[in-house]
């Protein structure tokens, strides 16, 4: 069993970009643990799938990827141990991870940023901040030795889909907050949001 509200609790989420021309779901979290550790955590397939998904293809900077079920994109820039980005499902998807070595552990950051124009307005970070807040879910329990056996199945979990309806709303308050988007575009990316990962 996890608790909840003290994992939404530990994720920090953000909505960023440039007005007009991008939005961006920025998502922070810090764990309990060597940024080496963290750094292979999220570069190694091996451990890949065993708290994200399996991962295939070139691994080096211009190579070629593809997340089993997932999206497919390229690897844009690899400097170990703190920066990662890539493009993900589409070329002017990009995500980007950095990793910052603190006392407490280390600090992990995911931005995903699109152009306006494919996620249709800012409100559009919904359609992708809950679901890498369940990827923090998933790499927080594997770091602290909880591994699940099969992240999708633990994905699908009724455990699961509760947290994500809580970082649904953790979203939409994070996008209230920006006042970047109307409420008529609000309403619609929760529903489509509810739809996608906690129907």
């Amino acid at each position: 069993m996890i608790d909840i509200l003290q994992q939404i609790a530990a994720i920090q989420r953000e909505i960023g970009g440039k007005p007009g021309e991008t939005v961006s779901a920025v998502t922070r979290r810090t764990y309990p643990a060597d940024i080496a550790d963290v750094w292979d955590a999220i570069t190694d397939p091996e451990r890949l799938k065993r708290w994200f998904l399996p991962v295939t293809g070139e691994f080096r900077v211009g190579g070629r990827f593809q997340v089993e079920g997932n999206a497919d994109g390229q690897i844009l820039a690899c400097e170990e141990p703190s920066l990662l980005r890539v493009s993900y499902g589409h070329e002017t998807s990009i995500v980007e991870i950095r990793l910052t070595a603190e006392e407490a552990g280390t600090v992990f950051e995911l931005e995903h940023a699109v152009p306006v124009a494919l996620a249709g307005s800012v409100a559009g970070a919904l359609y992708v901040g809950p679901g890498w807040d369940g990827a923090l879910l998933g790499l927080g329990l594997y770091l602290a030795g909880e591994e699940s056996g099969d992240p999708v199945a633990a994905a699908n979990s009724p455990e699961t889909i509760e947290f994500s309806r809580h970082s649904i709303s953790a979203w939409e308050q994070a996008l209230r907050a920006s006042g970047l988007a109307t409420e008529e575009e609000i309403a619609a990316a929760v529903e489509a949001a509810r739809a996608q990962f906690a129907p």
